[in-house]
């Protein structure tokens, strides 16, 4: 990971991450995925401490793909302690969660998500809308310099 650019996933569920390794293979999106299992580890993760202590946490994923229903921290709270961390706060996330609840779309945008996407349930439409994240936000979409 050194170095290079990388996609943090924050989801507890292990067939949604495998559908997700897979979709982005099958498009050709090589960057390495890092997957973290719930908020508290995302947290850990991005700030060098916990599991993650030794970690540069100078090194910040390309994107965050986050799940909304975690376990220990939710997806809101999440969003919030990122946008209020300066290191964090303009890292792109998307939400990615099979949620059909406006509120939860307007929450994540309150809470400083930059975009919402619910999961579709057919793989086909899965793999496609993972496609079109990641040809928008690893190749399309600029961050500013030292982010």
């Amino acid at each position: 990971m050194k170095g290079r650019p990388f996609i943090l996933l924050v989801e507890d569920d292990a067939d949604d991450e495998e559908l997700t390794r897979l979709a982005l293979s099958e498009n050709g999106l090589a960057n390495e995925l890092v997957v973290v299992r719930d908020g508290a580890e995302a947290l850990d993760f991005l700030g060098g401490t916990g599991r993650h202590s030794g970690r540069d946490a100078a090194e910040l994923p390309q994107v965050v793909l986050l799940d909304l229903n975690l376990p220990k921290v939710d997806g809101f709270t999440l969003l919030r302690r990122m946008r209020e961390d300066p290191r964090s706060a303009m890292v792109p996330v998307v939400v990615l969660t099979s949620s059909k609840n406006d509120e939860d779309i307007a929450g994540s945008y309150r809470n400083g998500a930059n975009s919402f996407v619910r999961k579709p349930v057919d793989f086909d439409e899965f793999r496609d809308a993972v496609r079109q994240l990641g040809m928008y936000w690893l190749l399309i979409n600029r961050l500013p310099e030292g982010r």
